[in-house]
């Protein structure tokens, strides 16, 4: 009993301090997930192989903004981790594509991440990692049109085979080496009814220079705050309370989730869902099965910034399915509580 309470003292502490950290809130990033927990080394490289099983391998696909653009918001993930014994490895490809000119972000990265034991009981853990690897921006100039191609005939329009007064001497494509870290605190004791946890990621350490025309403009420091946990309430229900605070400069982002997990005996089975709400931008509702080894999720964000009358309220579409490949035998090593 004692453990418990002090547990449940640390996940409230740890709550708090996200709160306030978290208290100053703007708007919305730029490619950013609804299922950000699905996406572990996207969201923090700390969370490379910090899972019970052979291997994971993670997809994620999220169409955004079809009501308002011609040529919608699309995120698309790929994601491969294992555990080795304390340490952890992966690889992410993700590609990032929105607007009329194609701007296209693809990267491929690789991580790693060691777990400290801090306890005798090898009930809490901190764990650090790394990531590192090559993204291609580019930009199709020749598919923009501008205010000298815009034509009175035929109704209005634009007419790209009029010249636009534009003069692109830069490149269309950039190579950056990009850099990022993270760090976890996480409690895995199994029988314990609360499991949280808290982390700090940042990306893009180095500020690799993006600029398609040859000046400097160095790609912003994005930083993230995640944490949350597990609650059991009782043998066929557990909730996963969720909050995520992320900041690129004047862009900031504040989520909060809530997860339901119900234990379907019949086809031993989990039926996921619960909602999330991404601070002045969207109410999301998500639906979930964790079915044996896989996880599919499914999300629609319902548009509430100040873009709804444009939008109808229409925001974007996201799914996700994570496999862990079990464990062929029982192992001591630590079990990270559903992040």
């Amino acid at each position: 009993m004692k453990k418990m309470i002090h547990t449940f003292r640390l996940s409230v502490w740890l709550a708090a301090c996200v709160v306030c950290v978290t208290a100053q809130q703007l708007t919305a990033q730029d490619f950013h997930l609804t299922h950000y927990d699905a996406a572990k080394i996207y969201l923090n490289p700390a969370m490379t192989g910090m899972f019970d099983g052979r291997f994971r391998i993670h997809a994620n696909y999220r169409n955004q903004w079809t009501a308002v653009a011609s040529r919608p918001f699309q995120t698309a993930a790929l994601a491969w981790d294992k555990p080795i014994r304390r340490y952890g490895v992966g690889v992410q490809l993700m590609n990032n594509r929105a607007g009329i000119g194609n701007f296209n972000v693809l990267s491929l990265n690789v991580s790693g991440a060691y777990d400290l034991q801090l306890d005798d009981n090898n009930e809490h853990h901190v764990a650090f990692g790394m990531c590192a690897g090559f993204t291609q921006k580019s930009v199709n100039f020749g598919r923009l049109t501008w205010n000298n191609q815009y034509t009175m005939s035929n109704g209005g329009g634009f007419d790209q085979s009029l010249p636009s007064g534009e003069l692109f001497a830069g490149n269309e494509q950039q190579y950056l080496l990009d850099v990022s870290a993270g760090a976890l605190y996480y409690f895995a004791r199994e029988q314990s009814r609360i499991n949280p946890f808290i982390g700090f990621s940042a990306f893009h350490l180095n500020q690799p220079n993006e600029s398609f025309f040859g000046r400097t403009s160095r790609w912003p420091i994005r930083y993230v705050i995640h944490a949350g946990g597990r609650v059991g309430i009782n043998e066929r229900l557990t909730l996963q309370p969720r909050v995520l605070s992320m900041w690129q400069l004047n862009n900031r982002e504040l989520v909060l989730g809530l997860l339901a997990n119900i234990y379907l005996p019949n086809s031993d089975s989990y039926l996921i869902a619960g909602p999330t709400f991404r601070t002045r931008d969207a109410a999301i509702l998500e639906l979930g099965l964790k079915h044996g080894e896989y996880t599919y999720r499914i999300s629609y964000d319902i548009n509430v910034s100040t873009l709804k009358p444009a939008s109808n309220n229409r925001g974007g579409i996201e799914f996700s399915v994570v496999y862990v490949a079990k464990r062929k035998s029982p192992v001591v090593p630590p079990n990270c509580p559903r992040l």
